[in-house]
């Protein structure tokens, strides 16, 4: 009678032993880096947001939207007897500037978004227009547009008012408003152009320049306490 033979449990092969750890290590090596790569990630990307976000964090600011192209149409109607200097406050992306230049304007954006500032000078680049175009990092109530004959503006009613007083004061009896979405809550326009949120009223300033002569208006800028922000 053959006795049982005792079990004895086989061990596991060494080759497959290194082979898990080299797995795991792999796993967090691959772990290391995609965490990297996510962190890096969100830190550009909060750089590239933070210029668009923090004006909505102001109590006014210039939104930037894109302006249409029935709505830069519109402009470049109005203004087609026009020439000279052209200045687009809260200029966003150029485009308003860049097809003034193109129609023989000498024009100019002011914004306070960086990124868009930039886009806007290499867009002009590319377009060819660089040599007739210039656009400014720059708070719209630090700036004297006192050399403009022509001003574009797509503004937010909550700032219109005070903007009436800072261009009837600063701007020539030649010049020519143009605002974009909202009309100037007291001037009265020359005429309108366009249709729903493309239209544009028309201002002259000769008009409006005389109102603030015969006392309608007596502060020509807002106090820093009421300034809204400018950005597009």
């Amino acid at each position: 009678m053959s006795q049982p033979q005792a079990f004895v449990p086989h061990s596991a092969p060494s080759g497959h032993v290194q082979s898990d750890i080299k797995e795991a290590k792999s796993r967090s090596r691959l772990g290391v880096i995609v965490t990297g790569v996510l962190g890096g990630s969100l830190v550009a990307l909060y750089a590239m947001a933070a210029p668009f976000v923090t004006p909505a964090l102001r109590k006014v600011c210039l939104p930037f939207v894109p302006a249409t192209t029935a709505q830069v149409e519109n402009v470049l109607r109005v203004l087609r007897a026009r020439s000279g200097t052209l200045v687009d406050i809260g200029s966003g992306d150029g485009r308003i500037v860049i097809a003034a230049a193109k129609h023989g304007f000498r024009a100019s954006g002011f914004e306070l978004n960086p990124w868009l500032v930039w886009y806007s000078r290499l867009k002009a680049w590319r377009e060819g227009v660089h040599h007739s175009t210039s656009f400014h990092i720059s708070d719209l109530w630090k700036v004297s547009f006192a050399q403009y004959s022509n001003v574009v503006i797509f503004g937010v009613p909550q700032m219109m008012e005070q903007l009436e007083l800072k261009l009837a004061t600063e701007l020539p009896n030649t010049a020519k408003v143009v605002a974009c979405r909202f009309p100037f809550p007291t001037w009265v326009p020359e005429h309108t152009d366009g249709e729903g949120i493309d239209t544009v009223w028309v201002y002259d300033a000769k008009t409006f320049k005389s109102h603030l002569q015969h006392g309608t208006s007596q502060k020509t800028t807002p106090d820093d306490k009421d300034k809204p922000d400018s950005h597009t």
